[in-house]
């Protein structure tokens, strides 16, 4: 069974709509190419895979069931085509994109403590910038990213989603077929090593 906001979409993409299909490379193109830069470090091999996405959709849309978002499933088909590019070019995800306990930890004392409100959130998060700080904005974006691309790329698939697209856990564990639990851990690893590279510069005030 289609959701009912996707029905329209569906619809037109069946029938060759190329206004609706253009609208969708609009809004949704951008996402996808940091989902897919998440698993292979080249900006043309990530392209390749949303060109490859998007093909794969119209080819795929007359057996879509509905069984996830439209946006959901176009996204998995992104993470799946640049997991195995990826393979291809003999990358390998280490141990840690899973969260494994050889990550420095985060001490617990960072973080509010379980039975209060906001639980598991930063205790001190970094502070606000001031006026004259915001100027160093795009440096502090450009330290941000770099951050998130140093991340394995189970992390950086995770975060991206989360953080920089805004997407629920829910849309996150479908789309990338995890737990809620391997999310979970995958986005407390990612924002605690972000947080750790963003910290000297945050103290500093970017200075």
């Amino acid at each position: 069974m289609i959701p009912a906001r996707d029905e329209a979409l569906v619809a037109a993409l069946r029938a060759g709509d190329r206004d609706v299909l253009a609208r969708l490379v609009r809004g949704w193109s951008n996402g996808m190419l940091r989902l897919a830069a998440a698993y292979v470090d080249d900006r043309a091999a990530a392209e390749e895979v949303v060109q490859d996405a998007w093909i794969a959709v119209l080819e795929g849309i007359d057996r879509f069931q509905g069984r996830a978002a439209l946006r959901t499933w176009v996204f998995r088909i992104v993470a799946n085509l640049a997991r195995r590019r990826a393979a291809r070019e003999r990358r390998t995800v280490p141990l840690s994109a899973l969260g494994g306990a050889d990550e420095p930890p985060v001490e617990p004392e960072r973080f509010v403590a379980a039975g209060r409100a906001l639980a598991g959130h930063w205790a001190d998060p970094p502070r606000a910038l001031t006026a004259e700080e915001r100027l160093l904005a795009a440096e502090t974006r450009a330290r941000l990213l770099e951050a998130i691309r140093d991340l394995p790329p189970g992390q950086r698939a995770v975060i991206t989603l989360r953080d920089v697209d805004g997407w629920s856990a829910e849309d996150v564990c479908a789309t990338l077929e995890l737990t809620r639990a391997n999310q979970r851990v995958l986005l407390h690893r990612a924002r605690s090593s972000v947080r750790r590279a963003l910290a000297p510069y945050l103290e500093e005030g970017g200075r």
